[in-house]
């Protein structure tokens, strides 16, 4: 994932530290914690990955079983592979069938919305791939959980209309988050209350990207009782760094969880993919330490990190 990338020196003048909630979050969070313990789903974006053959994936795994053994060691995945092409259901069946025969069967597809639908039609006159998409992914049945729309760097504040008529269209019961980039739907104060009173009064979520160059994504802006956190860090020299950062989110969500917060979808990126699920294994470890969550941790074929860095390496 190249959003938001930066070099390593500027990596050095970045400020990664968590702003303050946004006014949205105080007027959806009521203060008052959950009887029942909040949901933590914890994945990266895609299965297919070589790298992780020898790593996580069994030696000699074949790119068609990928998705077999991703299963066995995450609860969710962000779904980008939908986003080039609507899957057809006898795809998504497939897909559903490996996460029935090697998951514990609580593990989620968060669906990406096709680009046809908001990068080509913007939105606008989308309905035929809209429906399609969405007949095609309830065939997930009970592994389908939020799907999330990204829109374009340059779908701006000008075009909110188009995206409330847009969320209008989708069922009401359809867990949806939106992912904006364009600055100035959170530079200017009135693109922003505007955007997440819409977001709220629509009952739709809104994505938190926390990467290093757009630290305008990280908007603490909670439109739901729900959030879906992408992050991006910046690999294994900057370890130490990703952790903290990490560690700074887990306090956080500690804090909304204790004033209402119900789910956590946290997904995990890097602009080199190959260390993710060590990164994804130590925030599983903090969620289960200080969030109460009882996530399995990953099952990693070497004896140490150290080792199963080398590893990877060979690749």
């Amino acid at each position: 994932m190249d959003f938001g990338k930066v070099s390593d020196e500027e990596l050095k003048t970045v400020d990664f530290s968590l702003p303050e909630d946004g006014e949205q979050t105080r007027k959806t969070l009521k203060g008052k914690a959950s009887s029942k313990q909040s949901e933590c789903y914890v994945g990266c974006a895609k299965w297919g990955r070589k790298e992780w053959v020898n790593m996580i994936y069994p030696p000699k795994t074949k790119e068609a079983n990928f998705l077999d053994e991703y299963v066995k060691h995450f609860n969710s995945i962000e779904l980008n592979a939908v986003f080039y092409s609507i899957p057809n259901q006898d795809l998504i069946r497939k897909w559903k069938e490996k996460a029935e025969a090697n998951s514990n069967n609580n593990f989620l597809f968060c669906p990406k919305f096709s680009r046809t639908i908001s990068h080509i039609k913007r939105l606008k006159g989308a309905e035929e791939p809209t429906d399609l998409f969405l007949a095609n992914i309830s065939e997930f049945g009970k592994y389908l959980g939020p799907c999330f729309l990204q829109m374009g760097d340059n779908f701006g504040p000008k075009n909110i209309d188009v995206l409330e008529e847009f969320l209008k269209y989708l069922p009401t019961d359809l867990s949806v988050f939106v992912e904006l980039r364009h600055a100035e739907w959170f530079s200017i104060a009135e693109n922003r209350s505007r955007l997440f009173e819409m977001l709220a009064k629509l009952n739709k979520g809104a994505v938190i990207t926390d990467a290093s160059g757009r630290r305008d994504c990280v908007h603490m802006e909670l439109s739901t009782p729900e959030i879906f956190i992408r992050f991006v860090g910046n690999g294994q020299e900057h370890k130490a760094s990703d952790e903290a950062r990490i560690d700074e989110w887990v306090a956080r969500i500690k804090t909304w969880m204790g004033q209402g917060l119900e789910k956590v979808y946290f997904f995990l990126h890097q602009h080199d993919e190959k260390d993710t699920p060590i990164l994804a294994n130590y925030t599983i470890k903090a969620f289960n330490k200080h969030l109460g969550s009882q996530i399995a941790e990953i099952s990693f074929l070497g004896d140490k990190e150290e080792d199963i860095t080398k590893q990877t390496q060979l690749f």
